[in-house]
């Protein structure tokens, strides 16, 4: 989405008494304002180290990131990719660098999910998977800004299976730019490896359903068992395209 459209939609979902996380690239200055919103959350997306990222990111480059982002409040979200758990102790730089910066609130890292049937490069092995999640629970006691709870670091280890097991998926709407068309099964699109699924969120809601109540009842019964009677009184079904949706908060 466009920068200017951004500064007229954030205003408007606001006002609705929406929280807004907003994902940039920060290749451009980020407004002033942003920096202690009520209801707004700005996450920064850097894939990696240096080396890697102003390869990959090129004109949003280290550089151009650290100015853009001086006198704010953001949370940096790195993608692990199977070339970063390649190197020794490459996580462990990427938090060493970030964490000390003032603007910096919190970090997060998430796990490359392929399609399914992608060959690349980016994809973690098995090995490589465990390593990543080993790794993220010793340094999230070593930097607090490491702002991921345990047992949402071990469910990337155990994904849903599909769309359908997926919590974040059933819960949420994806819209593409044009705010009418959907994005489906979830916000990858197309035909993700959910076996290899490495989105924070779905982790994170993952972590949620898994906990259960008095040590007995799962949270996620009581979704599924809600999200059933909700569509059955309504006469929902879940579309097996993808239609056009209206943007009802912007109303």
């Amino acid at each position: 989405m466009r920068y200017r459209e951004m500064e007229t939609l954030i205003p408007l979902i606001l006002a609705k008494g929406v929280h807004i996380q907003l994902v940039t690239s920060a290749f451009r200055a980020l407004p002033a304002a942003w920096s202690d919103v009520p209801g707004l959350s700005v996450v920064v997306s850097i894939d990696g180290l240096r080396e890697e990222h102003d390869v990959r990111r090129t004109p949003a480059t280290y550089d151009r990131i650290l100015k853009n982002i001086e006198g704010q409040n953001i949370t940096v979200h790195c993608t692990v990719t199977a070339q970063m758990m390649q190197r020794d102790r490459y996580l462990e730089e990427f938090l060493q660098f970030w964490t000390p910066r003032p603007e910096i609130k919190r970090v997060w890292f998430s796990i490359f999910t392929p399609q399914r049937g992608d060959v690349l490069p980016e994809i973690l092995t098995p090995e490589e998977r465990r390593k990543a999640v080993g790794d993220m629970l010793s340094l999230c006691k070593q930097f607090p800004k490491l702002d991921m709870h345990p047992k949402l670091i071990a469910e990337y280890l155990t994904p849903p299976k599909s769309p359908e097991t997926c919590v974040f998926s059933q819960t949420t709407k994806t819209i593409s730019a044009d705010l009418t068309t959907l994005i489906q099964p979830c916000q990858f699109g197309g035909d993700p490896d959910c076996a290899s699924c490495g989105c924070i969120a779905s982790a994170g809601l993952k972590a949620i359903a898994d906990h259960k109540i008095g040590g007995l009842v799962p949270i996620d019964a009581i979704f599924r068992a809600s999200i059933a009677i909700g569509r059955l009184v309504s006469g929902e079904a879940r579309p097996t395209t993808a239609p056009k949706a209206n943007f009802p908060i912007l109303r």
